[in-house]
Order: C-alpha cells, then sequence, then structure tokens
C-alpha cells in the first residue's frame, strides 16, 4: 500500500480514447446452403425461424450463425390471401422486426420498412421481406458500414440439384453508401440501404441492368432485412428482368413455384430453405469497440525517489547509500492507480524496474481498456 499519493489532474493526465476494431467474417455457401451438411440446420417445434450453424448443431463445438425467417406486412397484397399458410406468424414476424426496428410514428402504429430509409415519404414499402438475424458472436458490437457482401441465386429449377441453386444468375447485395449514406431514424441504432446488383455469372439478370435498392442493413443489431423483390421480375414488381422469367422455387407442392406462391403457401422453414439454399456467400466485417482511458503518470524529478518498500532500509540506513551525502535511489516496478478514498483500483507492473532519482524524470502511460 503506497504511503505517498498523487493526484491526477483530469484535463492534464487523463484523456479517453475509442478505438474500433475490425475482423472479417466470410460465411461461404457451402456452410449456410446446406451443401456441407443440412445437421447444421435447426428448425424449432414454434416454426417461427430457422437457425443456422456451423457445425452440426448438437455437436459442443458448434457456433450460432445466423438465423432466417419471413414476414408479411399489413399493407402486402398477399395479407388476406385465402388458405395460406402460417400467415398469422409471418404477419406478426413482420410486425414485431417492424416495431423493434423501425419503431412508431406518431400515431402509434408501427412504421413500414421502407426501400430508401426515408419513412417520412411515400415512396416504396418493404411488405414482403424475409429476414436474416446474425449472430452477436459474428456481429460484435455491429457491422462494419461498407463491408455487407451477399452473393445468392435468383435462378430458378433448371440448376436444381440437391436442392441447391447456387450455380448460374447469381445477384450481389452490398451496403453500396453504408460507409457515409447511413441513417440513424431507428429504435436500435444506424442502418443502411442494401443494392442489388448483377454478379459476373450473368450482367443482364437485374432490369435495366442497374443497382436496385432491395432492402435494410441495421449495423448494431446485426439483421439483414431483404425484400422479395429480388425473386422477381419486372411484371411482377420486382427488379428482375423479363427475359429471364418469374423466378422459380422449390415451393410446397413443386419446384416450378414462384416466390409469391412461395410466400403465401409454403411454412417458414420450407421458406426459409428457398432461400437458404440459393445463397452463395455471405461475408462483412464485424466491429470491436475499444474504450480506454489512458493516465499519464508523471514524476518529477524531487518525487518518488525514495522506496516504502522495508527492505530499502537495512539497520536504519539506505541501503543504495554508501555515503549520507550519495544521491538517492529507487526502483520503479509498479503503478497503482487509486480512488478518492485511497483504495487501490488497479495495477501495472513495469516490464523491468525503472531507476529513478533527482536527476531524472520520468511519464509513464497507463491505459485501462473496457
Amino acid at each position: 500500500m503506497a504511503s505517498f499519493y498523487k493526484t491526477l489532474d483530469n484535463e492534464k493526465d487523463v484523456v479517453s480514447t475509442r478505438t474500433l476494431l475490425h475482423e472479417a467474417i466470410p460465411l461461404t455457401g457451402t456452410i449456410v446452403s446446406g451443401t456441407y451438411s443440412e445437421d447444421n440446420i435447426k428448425n424449432y417445434a414454434h416454426g417461427m425461424f430457422q437457425s443456422v450453424y456451423d457445425y452440426p448443431y448438437l455437436s459442443s463445438s458448434a457456433n450460432h450463425v445466423f438465423d432466417i425467417t419471413i414476414g408479411l406486412g399489413a399493407e402486402s397484397v398477399h395479407y388476406n390471401v385465402a388458405n395460406s399458410t402460417q400467415v398469422a406468424k409471418k404477419k406478426n414476424i413482420y410486425n414485431q422486426m417492424a416495431q423493434v426496428l423501425m419503431g412508431y410514428d406518431h400515431t402509434g402504429s408501427v412504421q413500414r420498412f421502407d426501400e430508401d430509409g426515408n419513412i417520412t415519404d411515400v415512396g416504396t414499402k418493404l411488405d414482403n421481406v424475409f429476414f436474416m438475424n446474425f449472430s452477436r458472436l459474428l456481429v460484435k458490437d455491429e457491422i462494419k458500414k461498407g463491408s455487407f457482401e451477399l452473393e445468392m441465386s435468383v435462378d430458378g429449377a433448371v440448376n436444381y440439384a440437391g436442392q441447391q441453386f447456387i450455380q448460374a444468375n447469381r445477384i450481389k447485395i452490398t451496403d453500396f453508401s453504408g460507409s457515409d449514406g447511413y441513417l440513424v431514424n431507428s429504435p436500435v441504432g444506424e442502418y443502411g440501404v442494401l443494392y442489388a446488383t448483377a454478379s459476373a455469372t450473368n450482367s443482364q439478370v437485374l432490369k435495366s441492368n442497374l443497382r436496385h435498392p432491395c432492402g435494410l442493413l441495421f449495423y448494431q443489431a446485426g439483421v439483414a432485412v431483404i425484400s422479395g423483390s429480388i425473386f422477381n421480375d419486372e411484371d411482377l414488381g420486382g427488379i428482375l428482368n423479363n427475359t429471364a422469367g418469374h423466378t422459380l422455387m422449390l415451393g410446397p407442392s413443386s419446384d416450378a413455384e414462384g416466390f409469391i406462391a412461395v410466400l403465401t403457401g409454403s411454412e417458414i422453414s420450407g421458406a426459409a430453405d428457398n432461400i437458404r439454399n440459393r445463397l452463395y456467400n455471405v461475408q462483412f466485417n464485424n466491429t470491436v469497440e475499444l474504450n480506454s482511458t489512458i493516465y499519464f503518470c508523471r514524476m518529477n524529478h524531487n518525487e518518488f525517489n525514495y522506496s516504502t518498500n522495508p527492505t530499502y532500509l537495512n539497520n536504519g540506513k539506505i541501503r543504495v547509500k554508501t555515503k549520507s551525502s550519495d544521491v538517492p535511489i529507487a526502483y520503479v516496478t509498479s503503478i497503482g492507480l487509486y480512488n478518492s478514498n485511497n483504495e487501490l483500483m488497479a495495477t501495472a507492473k513495469l516490464s523491468e524496474p525503472l531507476r529513478k532519482d533527482p536527476s531524472q524524470e520520468y511519464t509513464i502511460r497507463c491505459r485501462l481498456d473496457f
């Protein structure tokens, strides 16, 4: 325990910093699509979403990767389709996700997902969507803005083989303007607009061969909301080229049904399979926010030249002095940080003892990370 305390000046000796650390997270199609093993896909009795693991989910080494589900907004033309499968659950999922991610308007109504993020205009709303909720283990504090990339097939049953559609006619979905064009009007933090472009497999798969808004990415929440328009051609209000024909999916009764039939006729687990089987690649950089407080511990020439360690003395004399006229010498081995009640809160150890005498001054930089 120290017997001499030096007060740190909060303006001169203490500074707070923030460092963002990033890690690349690649999720290949062999894991998420089921090519690797269907044992890493878990469906639940409640049937509201499907979970994807990097190993068979019963394994103790398995890590949760993401959940996938679909939602149906109240303004969708398919909202009241007769005999829709699990329609109540699809409505509840949309409403739950919308109220958490988008919040409420001034009338108390749940805000709908908006194609360009501008919830105050009358622009295109996203009512037929699927959600990818990424694990906090992967996202950490947030998804790095501008790093998200999802590539998936929008092809029909032509390349159907073992429920895999990942070979041809792929599109690439990115948060194109995320690094400087994100929005902040969400209860869960910042989010960006997702845009679809044609991949190298087929440059003509999208109408007008342009970049099309197709969803939203909530960075801190780690949730991607993607419009079902990526599976429909222009005649059906989608973003695909009409010449490609309506995209066929593995529907509840055949492998020749479009996305609308799957949306209304499939169970959520079946619709999740349809989407997941088309995933070719998902990748992003996560972010860890490291907050630090740096303390500059200054030792002036006339301070800390003596030690309070009992071994510093021998028979009442300083061990390191052979003559009374010799200058005092001490060796600094650690720094203690105390609170206002002189209670030890943290200790920093030096890599080697630091010689201190009246002819030397030091400033030792101590950093606390949290």
